[in-house]
């Protein structure tokens, strides 16, 4: 017989029981935690590994000059891109490995890209992760595609400026959207390292050119390899854009004006009846072409620390005292109120004296650039006699003449669109200030002075304004009065080559000047260039019209040109600015521009 059995304990028996109790409660608990807690997680998983959606990128809309010149095209691009959530399981070192040595991309530099993304994007969506790579690394790859689980090789365009820092200023640049911009933009259908407008047509126009991306849906295996196409939305490539701007004519802008300019420089040339920019420089420039690479937030933030500031449109952007070249506005609004008439005569000793308004015995003096004379108001045009505009502005208190006075020259500036945005197509346009008694009072806390209505008839004290409002000023006593929106803008094509808009003339106003008070400045500046201080402006075979800044005392320490030509059947007008030149060298230049102008018609 077997011996009898031991007796189990009941503390042994209830130990057991507790521990089936425990396994089966956590069994259950996983099962609850699979099923409902992360079952959501787990079939979107599945769906996505068997499913997956791809974002098409489109066809950004190319750029043209007016007579059909590229200016911005798109080139093949290869990239390499990573997809996190197929990522083989303990393979995820050695396919970035890989993915480095073929590339030539520091396994830091791929990580950091992919860190940049975790949690903020769903793990099936690509992340580029090199770009701009050698035909042949992006074929090696390619080669090795299907042992590398995860990983993309692309061909996209980069947007390529083939004129350079001839037209960084009016076409701008894109670069990859930023995080922050993202999320500025969701909504809008923009994916992270799509490409943006950044600054000048490709960043107002953004929207035109961009286009629409498409979709495709596609069946993958376990490892992500495609099996099969499922679904698909074709992209709608964005609309190219055709500008008011004459590449040539813009190419012998930027290298006359470069020519002459030690510093910051601006020069523009604008059709008078039409508003139409054809030509546009601003110096410093910069490449565009060195801002779309993947260093290009490296040069933007160089270019942004430089002291000179390329990256600012200083024609638009930055604001001057204009000098001299405002004295044809005084001009037209003196004769408009009765102040002067062309005969009017003032003699020019070299300066007048005035006394303080609180102590006559202390005298302020404001000097001409030299002992002038007698002179009329053509004649005081044409030699810009600081002194013969002083009288115009504040009076002769000697003759008991009258001048405009503070409040008129304000108006009459303001009402050739000085102190005011234009309206261009172009972003980044600074006001300017056009100075009156109320703000002064308002903005200093001091009470204007006679003094500063003397100054501000020679286009001096706190008048400041942007090369572009003159330019519109200047236009507008060419074409008869008409305060014109300056536009680069000319047509908007599809991609079937129809025009779907057409940029027209805008008025924006009219000066409340005569037609015979405009003629009569006109033909001052006609005479300024003929015989007066724009002599330099001069073009063999077109007759002329302008005013240039003058060397001497009184004067603004700028060079400055603003004219139109020619001189009495007007086409153009042009504005020339150097910070560090004279007004005799912004002469010279828009004589070479007019002169290129002249070639071309």
């Amino acid at each position: 017989s077997s011996p009898p059995r031991p007796p189990v304990s009941s503390l042994a028996l209830w130990a057991l029981r507790m521990i089936v109790i425990a396994l089966m409660s956590l069994l259950v608990a996983r099962l609850v935690q699979l099923q409902v807690v992360e079952g959501a997680k787990f079939r979107q998983m599945a769906e996505t590994n068997a499913l997956r959606k791809e974002v098409i990128s489109p066809a950004r809309g190319l750029i043209y000059d007016r007579y059909g010149q590229p200016l911005a095209l798109n080139q093949p691009y290869y990239q390499v891109a990573i997809v996190p959530g197929d990522l083989p399981p303990g393979r995820e070192q050695e396919v970035v490995s890989t993915v480095s040595r073929l590339a030539g991309i520091p396994q830091e530099v791929i990580l950091a890209r992919l860190r940049e993304v975790e949690g903020r994007q769903n793990p099936f969506v690509p992340v580029v992760v090199a770009e701009g790579l050698a035909r042949e690394a992006a074929l090696a790859l390619r080669e090795l595609q299907h042992d590398l689980p995860g990983v993309q090789v692309t061909v996209s365009s980069l947007r390529y400026y083939p004129l350079g820092e001839v037209m960084a200023h009016i076409l701008g640049h894109v670069a990859p959207i930023y995080p922050e911009e993202l999320a500025q933009l969701g909504g809008q259908g923009y994916h992270l390292h799509d490409l943006l407008g950044k600054a000048g047509v490709e960043l107002v126009y953004e929207n035109v050119l961009r286009g629409q991306a498409g979709q495709r849906l596609i069946q993958v295996d376990a490892f992500g390899h495609f099996k099969d196409l499922v679904a698909a939305v074709d992209p709608v490539p964005g609309s190219s854009i055709v500008l008011t701007i004459d590449a040539t004519l813009q190419v012998q802008v930027a290298r006359a004006l470069k020519s002459s300019s030690k510093g910051v420089a601006a020069a523009a040339v604008m059709d008078v009846e039409r508003g139409e920019l054809l030509a546009l420089v601003s110096l410093p420039s910069f490449d565009p072409n060195s801002l779309v690479l993947p260093a290009g937030a490296q040069e933007a933030d160089r270019l942004l620390r430089d002291p000179h500031k390329p990256l600012l449109n200083h024609l638009l952007g930055e604001v001057f005292a204009p000098g001299s070249i405002f004295k044809p506005l005084v001009a037209a609004a003196a004769l408009q109120e009765g102040i002067i008439r062309p005969a009017t005569t003032y003699v020019s000793h070299g300066y007048i004296a005035i006394s303080h308004p609180y102590d006559p015995r202390v005298v302020q003096v404001l000097r001409d650039w030299g002992h002038l004379g007698h002179l009329d108001l053509p004649r005081a045009l044409a030699m810009a006699s600081h002194v013969y505009f002083y009288y115009v502005a504040g009076g002769d208190s000697e003759d008991g003449l009258g001048g405009l006075g503070a409040e008129r020259l304000a108006r009459y500036a303001k009402a050739f669109g000085l102190g005011s945005l234009t309206g261009i197509d172009l972003p980044g346009e600074a006001t300017g200030l056009v100075p009156d008694p109320t703000w002064k009072e308002k903005a200093l806390k001091d009470t204007w002075k006679a003094i500063d209505t003397y100054s501000l008839g020679a286009g001096n004290g706190y008048l400041r304004i942007t090369p572009l409002q003159m330019l519109v000023a200047t236009a507008a006593i060419a074409n008869g009065g008409t305060i014109l929106k300056p536009h680069v803008l000319l047509r908007v094509i599809d991609m079937q080559g129809e025009i779907v808009r057409q940029e027209g003339r805008e008025v924006l106003g009219k000066v409340p000047i005569s037609p015979e008070n405009l003629r009569i400045v006109r033909e001052a500046m006609a005479l300024a260039v003929k015989e007066g201080v724009a002599k330099e402006a001069q073009v063999p075979g077109l007759e002329v019209a302008g005013l240039a800044t003058v060397d001497g005392p009184g004067e603004v320490g700028h060079g400055w040109f603003v004219g139109f030509a020619p001189a009495h059947d007007p086409k153009v007008a042009v504005v020339v600015f150097l910070q560090e030149g004279t007004g005799r060298q912004a002469a010279q230049v828009a004589s070479q521009i007019l002169e290129a102008w002249k070639a071309g018609q």
